[in-house]
């Protein structure tokens, strides 16, 4: 079991699940400025050298209710359907009381719209990856994959109903979905300041 017990005391912890690479401008503004978050990096490929090396469905090698906040940034689209639940109760399994969630996945309403449109291949915005077309988030980022990333591809999605409805099935206290310009839902689930 890892304990988290290294942030300072003034400091809170996030935990960045499916981190790749080191970069701590893949941290969101709600964890900024840095010196109030310390981050822990948890990640199953061990070529992005995380602090932990875990899956997100199983991360029994983190302490329950050691975090005050789980980030997840395009990871569980990547899970099949069925491991979504699992994941979901890992996140809530290692925050402490009060804390939250902070997650982001492609919003397939809109990616829905743009497939009904016969727009499919064409680009829908542009990412630090090159242009992102609804077939890439469907399916997984087609230039990684082709790139034998096999990580990269999609194996379930959400609306935003279905991903608050997840999260509320996970046993979060209170939810928040919205959507955002480029095509992604932002959810936000806390755990019960009693627990």
């Amino acid at each position: 079991m890892v304990l988290l017990a290294e942030a300072p005391t003034t400091q809170r912890t996030v935990l960045h699940v499916g981190c790749g690479a080191a970069d701590p401008r893949k941290l969101p503004a709600a964890f900024f400025p840095v010196g109030e978050w310390h981050e822990v990096r948890l990640d199953i490929d061990p070529a992005v050298a995380p602090d932990i090396e875990a899956s997100i469905t199983d991360m029994a090698v983190v302490e329950s209710a050691s975090v005050d906040a789980v980030w997840s940034a395009h990871n569980l689209e990547h899970l099949f359907a069925h491991e979504v639940p699992l994941a979901l109760a890992e996140f809530r399994r290692v925050l402490r009381r009060g804390g939250f969630a902070l997650m982001t996945v492609p919003d397939l309403q809109r990616v829905a719209e743009l497939v009904a449109q016969d727009r499919l291949v064409e680009p829908a915005y542009l990412s630090p990856a090159g242009p992102i077309a609804p077939l890439d988030m469907l399916y997984g980022h087609g230039g990684a994959i082709a790139g034998g990333n096999v990580f990269m591809a999609h194996h379930t999605g959400f609306t935003a109903r279905s991903l608050e409805a997840a999260l509320v099935a996970a046993g979060f206290a209170l939810v928040r979905v919205v959507r955002d310009e480029h095509f992604a839902l932002w959810a936000t689930a806390y755990v019960a300041p009693g627990g």
